[in-house]
């Protein structure tokens, strides 16, 4: 697949339209980067494969892949960046579901600021990983399928007064 970022979450496309259905991008559980007390442990989502499709990112790009974080408690995503002609753009790879974001700036915590995937995140796509677009992710959470979240989950949510569907997955949640 080359130039644009192929097909997003639940077979929409990675602009993040949502067709016009509410509630149609489910979160399963483990979107918020919680575990309930007593639950499984939460999938991991490994640097390693994340760590290579950067840099088949940054080859598409004609750059190189900048400087790589590792998630830690509290954040729930690792980050990274692609040094390509046009500058450099912000990665965000969700730590427990393999879905990766774009921003323009490193920060803690993300609500809408997110960018629209660039022509080399087909990288991702390409790599098993699922881009996910800055409309999508500024979706308000009432018009998100939680219905797999557990109490816990959404207690959290509530605590912190996150309201995006782009706050829930790429957070710290100090």
């Amino acid at each position: 697949m080359s130039g644009g970022a192929g097909r997003g979450v639940n077979g929409r496309t990675d602009s993040g339209t949502t067709g016009g259905a509410d509630r149609g991008f489910a979160l399963p559980r483990g979107a918020t980067g919680f575990a309930g007390p007593g639950e499984e442990p939460l999938p991991v989502t490994g640097p390693r494969s994340f760590r290579a499709a950067l840099y088949a990112a940054a080859r598409a790009a004609g750059g190189r892949v900048g400087a790589f974080e590792h998630q830690e408690y509290p954040r729930t995503f690792h980050t990274a960046s692609v040094v390509g002609r046009d500058g450099e753009t912000v990665v965000l790879c969700h730590a427990h579901l393999p879905w990766v974001a774009f921003a323009r700036e490193r920060r803690n915590r993300y609500a809408e600021e997110f960018l629209p995937p660039p022509p080399w995140a087909a990288a991702f796509t390409e790599a098993g990983l699922t881009v996910l677009g800055g409309e999508l992710l500024a979706l308000p959470l009432a018009r998100v399928d939680t219905s797999g979240w557990g109490r816990y989950e959404w207690r959290r949510v509530r605590l912190h007064g996150v309201h995006t569907l782009g706050g829930v997955l790429f957070n710290a949640w100090d």
